[in-house]
């Protein structure tokens, strides 16, 4: 292994990509406030058929092209950091799945970007 291993915390949270908090994309304002906190990072992965607590089963196959897809936010950083971010989400997330997943996250490179529980640049 050539990267540098950590400990770290995954936070994922599935919501629909219609889902808005005050007309912005609700995963949009997620990704912004854990950016605004000084999070390691996020990113937003849209699924392609899914189903929740509605029990109905989303897909993007052609005739469902106006279905709302469920879209998962993962951010990854200390444990510390991670659940003090959770405030925010009590705050936006009427509707949703939120789950914590400790893992280990190896880093490769340097780019510029900090890995969990690196201070901010």
């Amino acid at each position: 292994m050539t990267g540098t291993p950590g400990r770290a915390l995954r936070l994922t949270v599935l919501v629909g990509e219609h889902d808005t908090w005050h007309h912005r994309p609700l995963y949009s304002e997620i990704v912004h406030r854990a950016h605004r906190a000084g999070l390691a990072g996020a990113s937003v992965f849209r699924g392609i058929e899914g189903f929740g607590a509605s029990s109905l089963v989303h897909t993007s196959r052609l005739l469902s092209l106006s279905e709302c897809m469920p879209v998962a936010v993962v951010i990854v950083d200390t444990e510390e950091r991670v659940r003090g971010f959770l405030p925010q989400l009590d705050e936006l997330v009427t509707e949703g799945l939120v789950t914590l997943d400790a893992c280990e996250v190896v880093r490769y490179g340097d780019r510029g970007e900090r890995g969990p529980g690196e201070a901010p640049a």
